[in-house]
C-alpha cells in the first residue's frame, strides 16, 4: 500500500521558515513526479510545486516563486518544500503528492496523497 507521510509543519511568525518532508513508501519513488499542494480553509486544494523524476527540473506557483524551494532525495524516498519568507496567506494543510505526468498543477492527475501537514503563518 503506497504511503505518503508528511512532516514539518507548524506555527510560525511572518517573515520565518519552515521545511515539509514527505516520506514515500511500496512505490517505486524515481518513476514519479512529485508535488506539493495546499488547502486554506474555507478555499479548493491548489497546486504549490513539483519536481521532476531525477530533480533536474521544477516549477512553481507563481504565488511562492522566489520564497520556496522543492527538492527530492531519490535514494531516501523523500520530497522536501523548503519554505522562506513566509506570509499570512501561506497559512494551509500541506499535502504532498505523487503522479506519473510531469508539468500538471492538475490535482487530479496526481495519483496518490498524504494526509498533510499544518503550517499557519502568524502576522
Amino acid at each position: 500500500q503506497v504511503q505518503l507521510v508528511e512532516s514539518g509543519g507548524g506555527l510560525v511568525q511572518a517573515g520565518g521558515s519552515l521545511r515539509l518532508s514527505c516520506a514515500a513508501s511500496s512505490l517505486t519513488f524515481r518513476s514519479y513526479v512529485m508535488g506539493w499542494f495546499r488547502q486554506a480553509p474555507g478555499k479548493e486544494r491548489e497546486f504549490v510545486a513539483a519536481i521532476s523524476w531525477s530533480g533536474d527540473g521544477t516549477f512553481y506557483a507563481d504565488s511562492v516563486k522566489g520564497r520556496f524551494t522543492i527538492s527530492r532525495d531519490n535514494a531516501r524516498n523523500r520530497v522536501y518544500l523548503q519554505m522562506n519568507s513566509l506570509k499570512p496567506d501561506d497559512t494551509a494543510v500541506y499535502y504532498c503528492a505523487a503522479g506519473e505526468r510531469w508539468a500538471t498543477r492538475i490535482d487530479k492527475e496526481y495519483d496518490y496523497w498524504g494526509q498533510g501537514t499544518q503550517v499557519t503563518v502568524s502576522s
